[in-house]
This record gives structure tokens, C-alpha cells and sequence, in this order.
């Protein structure tokens, strides 16, 4: 699976000259990156493990004329957020693609609550102050593009992983409302929402997942949805999953996802 030439000239053409990708040194953040490369967009590569930034950063300049920034920040610290959009000033960034996030899992009175506050933080402030930032910047120029990745987790509660689906939600609702108010003024907004994806996110929430997506049959679907619609729903397992559950009332896709989330936790309540 590949974009296309028209697709890419449609991306390099309307939000170019710049896209910032956070979350970009692995998973969906450094797919995303790779196929907006192919497209000829110069990238600025946000993450917290700057040697891995800078190995991707050589893997999309070779063979290309290309600019690549990489920027190694917190973005669960006001201050890296704070400072990173301080050095983003003189830049003229068309597209922001905000993928960087975390979750947790497990039983919510056993969690860990400074991480509980980190991922928020992360999850949520982190999106909340760049999306703020892009959006007035982009109204500024008349046109531009924000993708923002959300999680099918995020229509409804969902127990054993309560609070990670909540932050989602967030991201998602927020999606929805700018895809509405900044669409007269030339700025394109995407909320992704992607089943499980082979990323390293299961490792890092401590969850057992069986079949999953790879970050590129995410990445894809998403680029191609920007600006043609407000929600995608990358992959034919996200479809799927989604589309067994559409006409099931809200409170029995809680109970549903309570028995899915509980499976894939399962081996923590049994250590």
C-alpha cells in the first residue's frame, strides 16, 4: 500500500512547505513521517529519543532534496511543549500531525497516579496548547492541516484501560468541533481513531493484544482522509471493529469492551 502521485502532490501543494510530526521516532508517528517524505513535505521530527530522530532523519534524506529538523522534547512538561513552539516560530508549518501519546491499563484504583497525570498531560495539555498554537497560525495563513490521533477506545468508557480511553475521548471531541470551526477558514482537521496497532504501545500499557494493524496500514488511510472527511477509521480491522459494535446501545459497548479490555489485562490481575 502506497499513496499515490497524485496524492502526494496533494498533500506537498496544500500543506506545505513544513509538517511537524510528534511522537515521530517509532509507530504511527514515524510512518506518517516516512510517507510525508515520499510526498516532498520538509519535516521537523519531534520525540524524546533524539538518536532515534536523527537515525529516521538520515532515512528520509537519502536520495532526496529534503530538510529534516529533529527536535528532542517532553511534551508531557508545559516547558518542552512551551519551548518547542518557541523555536517553531520561524518555520512555516502547513501540517501538524500530533501522535505523540501513551496509554495504561489495568484496574484505575491500582494505577500509578503520577503516570495517570503524565499520560494526561501528554495525551491531552500537549495536544490541547499545539493545536491552539497551529490552529490560530494556520487561520493566519489561510490553509493548513491538522491531524490528531484519537483511538477507537475513545466512543465509549472503556474498564481496565478507564482513564487512557478518557484522554482519547478528549482528542476525539476535540477533532470534531475544529474540523467545524476552522473549515471555512482553509484549515483542514482530522481526528484518527485506530484500532490496536503494532506500535509499542502495548508494551508500554502492559496489554496482551492479538490481531493488530501495522503502523502503515494507519498511516495511509489517514493522509488520505485529510481533508476529505473530519473522522477516519484507518484499516479494515478498525472498520471491523467499529462496525460490530454500531448498532449496540452505549452502555453495552462498555460492558463489551469491559470483557475485551479485561482479556488483554488479564495476566496483570493474575501476577
Amino acid at each position: 500500500m502506497s499513496l499515490s502521485k497524485r496524492e502526494q502532490n496533494k498533500l506537498a501543494q496544500g500543506y506545505g512547505p513544513w509538517a511537524l510530526v510528534t511522537g515521530a521516532s517509532s509507530g504511527i508517528g514515524k510512518a506518517i513521517a516516512i510517507q510525508l517524505a515520499e510526498a516532498g513535505l520538509d519535516l521537523i521530527l519531534v520525540a524524546r529519543r533524539n538518536s532515534l530522530l536523527v537515525e529516521l532523519s538520515e532515512e528520509l534524506k537519502h536520495g532526496r532534496d529534503l530538510k529534516v529538523v529533529c527536535i528532542s522534547a517532553d511534551l508531557s512538561q508545559r516547558s518542552g511543549v512551551e519551548n518547542l513552539l518557541q523555536r517553531l516560530e520561524t518555520y512555516d508549518i502547513g501540517l501538524f500531525v500530533g501522535a505523540a501519546g501513551f496509554g495504561t491499563s489495568g484496574a484505575f484504583i491500582k494505577s500509578d497516579l503520577n503516570q495517570e497525570l503524565n499520560m494526561l498531560a501528554l495525551n491531552c495539555e500537549a495536544i490541547l496548547l499545539m493545536t491552539h498554537y497551529f490552529a490560530k497560525s494556520m487561520v493566519a495563513r489561510g490553509r493548513g492541516g491538522i491531524i490528531l490521533l484519537a483511538s477507537l477506545v475513545g466512543f465509549q468508557g472503556v474498564p481496565y484501560a478507564a482513564h487512557y480511553a478518557a484522554t482519547k475521548a478528549y482528542v476525539q471531541s476535540l477533532g470534531e468541533a475544529l474540523a467545524v470551526e476552522l473549515k471555512g477558514h482553509g484549515v483542514d482537521v482530522l481526528s484518527a481513531a485506530p484500532g490496536p496497532v503494532n506500535s509499542g504501545f502495548a508494551d508500554r500499557a502492559n496489554m496482551q493484544m492479538g490481531n493488530v494493524l501495522s503502523p502503515d496500514q494507519v498511516a495511509i488511510p489517514i493522509l488520505r482522509a485529510l481533508g476529505k472527511r473530519d473522522t477516519v477509521l484507518p484499516g479494515n480491522l478498525t472498520k471491523l471493529l467499529v462496525g460490530s459494535l454500531r448498532t449496540v446501545p452505549r452502555w453495552a459497548k462498555v460492558r463489551i469492551m469491559s470483557k475485551v479490555m479485561g482479556g488483554m489485562t488479564q495476566h496483570q490481575r493474575a501476577s
